[in-house]
């Protein structure tokens, strides 16, 4: 969709980030209704009519219009390359970020090859020797310290095997305007794999989990990206509640098979259904406070939403935004590519999602 300022033809993009105000004006007239030459375009940009335009709430466009314009074909996106992986979307080298297309979604469990990738810092080293072997430690508000090798978790506490969800905080970031800080996810940080391993709830009931408990912190190898080795790259907690959840896990196989190295390997956390960035990958420590985790990615606005509406790209130093959580349900068509095209005469599609 293109709109005129006189001679000159932009985009909604090139309008909305050059002057959102004037954007909205001409796209949605005073009274912020799409109509006219506007709602013509729109509707012919789609694909057909736009019944409940006149419903529309003012400045309201289709994510269509709102992804960004590499996406749209004004640019390819860099494509990541690597061996037993999909071609999936590269948003960042260092540290690897890369996102699923949305058709690669379109599978109940998420196989490894369409897993999306997000990293915090540097990908350790492949650890030598068993695998069984990397030690995990359980300390803070517990009555018994535990160090306990990957062996004796799966020796000492039940196994189970859940098909969990698993989602980057920022996915849809890309969607936002005034456009936010951080990778620019379209809605494929998101997975659906099966995860093997056992309840965090058993191992930290084995350390003796104290009365003053309240929160984790969770402590990973992966180095910071300076290669400072006083800094961690990621170290983020959870309420004691999210934690005591039966579907929290530490977990060790990824759809049947040792977890690869780029996901965690050989240990991870598994926290359904809030931010990844609590999945901690390739887990050294769990570490039970009495107050609320102050590790790297914690505090300020790092994973927290704010607790009062906010004008739109006003500045706050998160004093009063609240940890976030649960996410919000997302829902996406997958059974078809965006930019898909269809053969003439078509005129029934399976749909899924």
């Amino acid at each position: 969709m293109a709109l005129r300022f006189g001679r000159t033809e932009r985009s909604v993009q090139e309008l909305y980030r050059d002057d959102p105000a004037r954007a909205d004006a001409l796209a949605f007239g005073r009274r912020g209704a799409l109509k006219g030459s506007a709602l013509a375009a729109m509707g012919a940009a789609v694909g057909g009519a736009i019944p409940f335009a006149g419903s529309m709430p003012a400045g309201t466009l289709p994510a269509l219009f709102a992804r960004p314009a590499a996406a749209q074909g004004a640019g390819q996106p860099q494509v990541l390359r690597m061996d037993g992986k999909a071609p999936l979307i590269l948003l960042q080298e260092r540290p690897l970020v890369a996102e699923t297309p949305e058709h690669l979604l379109d599978e109940a469990v998420t196989s490894y090859a369409n897993h999306f990738i997000r990293n915090n810092g540097q990908v350790p080293e492949v650890a030598s020797g068993d695998p069984r072997a990397w030690r995990i430690t359980i300390d803070g508000e517990v009555n018994t310290p535990l160090t306990l090798t990957l062996g004796e978790l799966e020796s000492r506490f039940p196994v189970v095997t859940r098909q969990l969800q698993m989602e980057c905080g920022g996915n849809g970031r890309a969607f936002f305007a005034p456009q936010t800080r951080g990778n620019q996810w379209g809605n494929g940080a998101i997975s659906n794999a099966e995860w093997t391993g056992v309840r965090l709830r058993d191992v930290l009931q084995a350390a003796g989990v104290k009365p003053s408990a309240i929160f984790t912190g969770h402590s990973g190898a992966d180095p910071h990206l300076s290669g400072a080795t006083d800094r961690a790259a990621i170290g983020r907690g959870m309420r004691l509640a999210k934690a005591m959840d039966e579907d929290t896990l530490i977990v060790f196989r990824m759809n049947g098979q040792p977890i690869p190295h780029i996901h965690g390997a050989p240990v991870r956390l598994l926290v359904p259904g809030w931010p990844g960035s609590l999945s901690q990958k390739w887990l050294t420590r769990v570490t039970l406070r009495d107050r609320v985790h102050d590790g790297a990615g914690m505090g300020g606005t790092s994973y927290r939403i704010p607790q009062r509406p906010m004008v739109p790209g006003s500045n706050s130093n998160g004093a009063d935004f609240a940890e976030m959580e649960s996410m919000p349900v997302r829902s996406i068509l997958s059974s078809h590519a965006h930019g898909s095209r269809l053969p003439a005469g078509t005129r029934s599609l399976d749909l899924r999602g």
